[in-house]
């Protein structure tokens, strides 16, 4: 990103599976320079992923990371893991047991409701309706992570039922 903003580069659209992105130091190291890339996501804290029990997870994290050294906004794996937890206390409680086949079969046949909005599971183990996002970075003003904590940051594109805001086309525009 840095080589390419360099000279200047000017294509319709800049971006890909840049997972490092997702992680707060790189996009506060990159600060500005992140305006136009779109790459996937799985949670930012726009209006359209405010499910319950989000924001008081997010919160609750956040109040602990800078001790802990981890992720500061804990955006991209802390809700999952918290909600992968939560899947697995509403199968056993449900079954009553620690019987691996019940939970197994109870956990393919149930939706869930978590702090990631519900989950189904498809019959191949995967989520039956995918919830990679394609996000935006938009209106990125210098360095300060705080930003980031603010929805209109980093945008949702993709799917629609979550899109927070519209995608800016060319790149080359939101670089002026």
């Amino acid at each position: 990103m840095r080589a390419s903003n360099e000279i200047g580069l000017k294509p319709k659209m800049f971006g890909g599976g840049m997972i490092g992105l997702a992680f707060s130091p790189i996009k506060q190291q990159l600060g500005p320079l992140l305006n136009g890339i779109v790459a996937y996501d799985v949670y930012q804290p726009e209006p359209t992923m405010n499910f319950p029990g989000i924001a008081d997870f997010i919160k609750r994290y956040q109040a602990r990371a800078p001790a802990a050294g981890v992720d500061p906004l804990g955006y991209y794996l802390p809700p999952y893991s918290y909600a992968e937890m939560q899947i697995l206390a509403q199968a056993v409680n449900a079954v009553g047991s620690l019987d691996h086949g019940k939970i197994a079969a109870y956990i393919h046949a149930t939706k869930f409701s978590t702090i990631v909005g519900d989950v189904k599971f498809a019959d191949n183990g995967e989520w039956e309706k995918s919830r990679v996002l394609f996000v935006q970075y938009q209106n990125i003003v210098g360095n300060d992570i705080e930003q980031f904590r603010r929805p209109g940051k980093v945008v949702i594109l993709y799917p629609s039922e979550y899109r927070s805001g519209q995608f800016i086309y060319p790149y080359s525009d939101i670089k002026r």
